[in-house]
Formats: structure tokens, C-alpha cells, sequence
């Protein structure tokens, strides 16, 4: 992704001959095929129905005295169409269902954190506790979660937010979802320690976990957010075992060896991210891990103009809406 704020490209042959892979980008719009409209379209019409307008009034949040179920049916994300443009509100549990009517759920904002030890270069993953209802037992990036509607702390960014890279909305969630999930005190990883990189967009059945018919998966518009602690001594980390069943700082090469073993679990996100940006296994050019300090002290891998696209691999396909390929291009 070197240089990419300088150049938007357009249509998955440019992209693949950008970045070395088939993953679909775009600008500012989506611009779908005559098939993705119509599947679109469908959309439409179902949101005009299960999507609820944004609620008023600002709402606090006390993880510790809620259950997996309790957060799916209390939490409130924020409902986008395919450019990011916020369109209402649902439940975590509306968003996340996969059926016949919504074959993929429902598209919404989401973040994904990658915190590193600035003195080793290692990152810290996390494996979701099998007690979790979407994903569980594996192993994915730092901290993946939603920005929330109507908080008293506000985890909404519009437009504007997005394009000067601020995105306050999102990093107020993924310092709430740290210290929930992790135990990392908010004053230990303060707004201004993040670096927002990009987005991008992604759908994935959990048939891994839940079996074919699966009747949850993810379908978001994730922004990817990189942050840096001097020593991993330095910070507290207290993973809570509702959210978390381990942890473990690795290099990039203990990570190809994770990814090398059929024993290990992973989200897809974090897989397609990881290998395709982070580590750029199928590009000439390094990756946002393999050159650290470039990506977290200047603007180079920075991109806030387009939003990436990449359907997910053939065994997180499928689900109870029998989803197919959405963006027209397979990884």
C-alpha cells in the first residue's frame, strides 16, 4: 500500500497489479456490477424494514455486568451502506444473522486494533473465548469490535472525521473494548496513541465454527487502527475470560508459523489483513509490520479516500443465506 493516498485505483485488475492480490477497491464509491445492484437493491428494500433510526440520548456501558447474550441484543451498532455513510442503527444481533432475508446480515461500522511492542516488534494477538457466539476459539489481531450508537462518550464519525484520518468515534470504542476485553487501563493507550490506516470492507460466514448453515457471520466496514507501546512491560494487560481464552505477543515469523498450523483457528479478517497489508506476503513492496516505524510516524501507508473490498475464502462462504461471492472478484 505504498504511496496509496496518492493513487486511487480503480477495478480489481488495477488493484491486483497495485498490491499483488485480487481483493476489489474503490474510491469514494462503491460501483457495483448489474448483479451486485440487484443484490443491492434487495438490500434496500430489507433495511427499509429491520433497520432501526439512530436512537437519541447518550447511553454509558458496563461490559462487566453483561452477557454474551446481553450484548448482542443490547449493543447498538452503526448501520452503513457500502461507502460508509451511516444509515441507522440495530442490534448486534440483527447485524450478525445470516438467513435467507439477509444472506450476509447487515453491513456496519466496525474497528480492528494491532497493538505492538515498539522494543521488539511484536504484536499481540488474542484467541476469542470459546464461550463467545460469533468466532469463537480463534485467534485473531488485538482487538476487533464495533463503535456503538448513542454513547455518552460519542463512537460516531462522520464524513469529515474520516478524511482528516481524526476518526475519534472509533478510537473512543477501541479504548472502551481494550480495557473491557483485555483489562488495559484507558489512560495507558490515550486517543492520540493510534494510527488510523485505512478501511475496509468484508463479509464472512462463521462456517468454520457453526458448521455450513452457519447463522452468524460478519459483514463490516472495519477500520484498521495500528498503536505502539515502548515495552509490553509497561503495560497492564488483564484479559477478561468471557471475552479472551489467551494471548501472545509474537514476531512475524512466529505468526507465518501460526498461520502454517492446520491446529490453530483464525478470524478470516485478520488472515486477509495480515498477510495481504501487514506482512505483504504476495506484494514486492513491505508491509505495514515489516516497516514499523515508517507506518506509525508518517502519512505513507495512510489511506482515508478508499475503502478496500475482499470477499472471504471459500470455507467462510455459504452460511443459512447461502451467500456467494459479493464482490465479483474471489480472493
Amino acid at each position: 500500500m505504498n504511496g496509496m493516498r496518492r493513487t486511487v485505483v480503480r477495478g480489481a485488475a488495477a488493484a491486483a497489479a497495485m498490491h499483488g492480490h485480487r481483493s476489489m477497491m474503490w474510491g469514494s464509491a462503491f460501483v457495483p456490477s448489474s448483479s451486485s445492484r440487484e443484490r443491492q437493491a434487495a438490500r434496500s428494500r430489507h433495511y427499509a424494514t429491520t433497520v432501526a433510526p439512530p436512537k437519541n440520548g447518550p447511553a454509558t456501558w458496563d461490559g462487566a455486568s453483561l452477557s454474551q447474550s446481553d450484548f448482542m441484543e443490547k449493543d447498538t451498532v452503526l448501520v452503513t451502506d457500502y461507502n460508509d455513510n451511516l444509515i441507522g442503527s440495530a442490534s448486534k444481533r440483527a447485524a450478525h444473522e445470516f438467513s435467507p432475508a439477509q444472506p450476509r446480515g447487515i453491513c456496519h461500522r466496525a474497528f480492528s486494533v494491532f497493538l505492538f511492542d515498539a522494543s521488539t516488534n511484536e504484536l499481540l494477538l488474542q484467541q476469542r473465548a470459546a464461550g463467545k457466539i460469533t468466532f469463537p476459539n480463534v485467534w485473531t489481531n488485538t482487538c476487533c469490535s464495533h463503535p456503538l450508537h448513542g454513547m455518552e462518550v460519542s463512537e460516531t464519525d462522520g464524513p469529515g472525521d474520516v478524511r482528516n484520518g481524526s476518526v475519534h468515534g472509533v478510537k473512543n470504542a477501541a479504548k472502551r473494548k481494550l480495557e473491557h476485553e483485555l483489562g488495559i487501563p484507558a489512560g495507558e493507550l490515550p486517543v492520540e496513541a493510534f494510527k488510523f490506516l485505512t478501511r475496509v470492507h468484508y463479509w464472512a460466514s462463521d462456517s468454520v465454527t457453526h458448521g455450513e448453515k452457519s447463522p452468524w457471520g460478519e459483514h463490516e466496514i472495519d477500520y484498521i487502527l495500528f498503536a505502539t507501546v515502548p515495552s509490553k512491560s509497561q503495560l497492564t494487560l488483564s484479559p477478561n475470560g468471557e471475552e479472551v481464552d489467551d494471548v501472545r505477543w509474537v514476531t512475524n515469523r512466529q505468526l507465518s508459523e501460526m498461520f502454517a498450523d492446520p491446529g490453530l483457528l483464525f478470524s478470516p479478517w485478520f488472515r486477509i489483513i495480515a498477510k495481504r497489508w501487514m506482512m505483504n506476503e504476495t506484494g514486492s513492496q513491505r508491509g505495514w509490520w515489516d516497516d514499523l516505524d515508517r507506518t506509525m510516524n508518517t502519512d505513507e501507508f495512510c489511506d482515508y479516500d478508499t475503502i478496500y473490498r475482499f470477499d472471504p475464502p471459500e470455507e467462510h462462504m455459504g452460511g443459512a443465506g447461502d451467500a456467494g461471492p459479493l464482490f465479483d472478484a474471489p480472493l
